[in-house]
């Protein structure tokens, strides 16, 4: 496949300490790295130091560049990460570890690192980058890496503006070579969300304001005719609400629309129910229907028990955060999702549910941790069901980088 002009501009630059290139998904920022330039940077060394790859975690950096790497290179150049965190490449021993946790730190303290490569700079935890700084202490040391852009005060970005010896380049989703309908639907995901100017632009854009500023109660309320398998997403408290939302597919678009909730709060009553009555809450609501499954907060151990003894088939959600709040604005976005009138908590928590503006003041997207109980029902039920396919994107993103 042959190099974009970024790409290409990239092999001509990247001959600084630090080389890295931030912006759009998709758009070609890791490909020019597991084609050309990781080969190159480990065929060159001198064996002064170390070389190491480091990702959010392991599998990630198996998934976004060894995997990649293999299907381009072949089995007998790329290994496996093996028990003792080593790949073999090209003939060399790489240290492969991850980076989003400061334990991580001891697994670099102490050593010289000649080549350093890092995938997704922005999940890492600073300290691991702050330690890898000072590791670099070789004449002919050099990093490279890749990142998508986060908000426009995290740590990495006053790196970059620094006054390091910095080679930085800064990708458009344009710059790629992604099919039309691939951008399209990228475009379409991410539309009308900071995840656009970031992921999208390429810009360092700050999370702010109101979490889902897309829904609109004249698009995403209304009554619904429903039939078929019904689905129960929940987040539960004791003193905190508990909320159970009702989804069926609508019959006129096979969307998801929430039927019902139940939505009880123990500080608000000056009361705390038993599981056992909440249970019974859930069962009141569903008027004698039988749920299919409830997918239940994977830390509430005792409401699983009780829906298990109660006949109820449970499913532990997927309580990724950021990510299950970008599946849950695609499918806002694209009208995926709606909601009966009745559910006037949920529609509540809409106009409420915000950005913290404290979390993003030190670079970090956070979300203000009140009023958000049927906003975490929703996302643990678009998350856990994985309602937002992203495979053919996936796809090219695993090519293309």
């Amino acid at each position: 496949m042959p190099l974009t002009s970024k790409q290409a501009e990239y092999l001509q630059g990247c001959n600084h300490r630090w080389n890295v290139k931030t912006g759009a998904t998709g758009s070609g920022k890791s490909f020019v790295d597991y084609a050309v330039v990781i080969p190159q940077r480990l065929t060159h060394l001198k064996g002064l130091g170390l070389a190491v790859m480091l990702g959010n975690t392991r599998g990630t950096l198996q998934r976004n560049i060894l995997d990649p790497m293999r299907e381009i290179w072949g089995e007998e150049l790329v290994g496996e990460i093996r028990s003792d965190n080593t790949v073999q490449l090209f003939g060399k021993k790489v240290y492969a570890i991850g980076a989003d946790n400061k334990k991580h730190v001891a697994r670099i303290q102490g050593a010289t690192i000649e080549y350093a490569y890092g995938d997704e700079l922005t999940t890492w935890n600073q300290e691991v980058f702050e330690m890898l700084k000072s590791r670099l202490r070789t004449s002919h040391s050099h990093f490279d890496g890749t990142c998508n852009p986060a908000g426009p005060k995290h740590w990495f970005k006053g790196f970059l503006d620094s006054d390091a010896d910095i080679f930085q380049q800064a990708y458009n989703i344009h710059d790629g070579c992604l099919p039309p309908a691939v951008v399209d639907e990228l475009i379409k995901e991410y539309s009308g969300t900071h995840r656009y100017q970031r992921y999208i632009l390429g810009k360092w854009a700050v999370a702010e304001g109101p979490v889902y500023d897309m829904f609109s109660e004249e698009r995403h309320v209304c009554k619904a005719k429903t039939s078929g398998e019904i689905i129960v997403s929940s987040d539960f408290g004791m003193q905190n609400p508990t909320v159970f939302l009702i989804w069926q597919k609508r019959v006129d678009t096979g969307n998801w629309h929430c039927i019902k909730e139940y939505y009880y709060s123990g500080r608000e009553n000056n009361r705390m129910k038993t599981v056992s009555a909440l249970v019974k809450g859930l069962e009141d609501t569903l008027s004698g229907q039988k749920d299919d499954l409830v997918i239940v907060d994977p830390s509430a151990t005792a409401l699983i028990v009780e829906l298990r003894s109660k006949g109820h088939k449970v499913k532990k959600a997927d309580n990724t955060v950021n990510d299950g709040i970008a599946d849950v604005e695609t499918m806002l976005t694209q009208d995926k999702l709606s909601f009966d009138p009745s559910c006037t908590h949920t529609i509540e928590e809409f106009g409420i549910y915000a950005w913290d503006p404290t979390a993003a003041d030190k670079g970090r997207d956070a979300v203000i941790k009140q009023s958000d109980h049927a906003m975490d029902a929703i996302r643990y039920f678009v998350k856990t069901l994985k309602l937002v396919k992203r495979s053919r994107t996936r796809q090219y993103k695993s090519i293309l980088g």
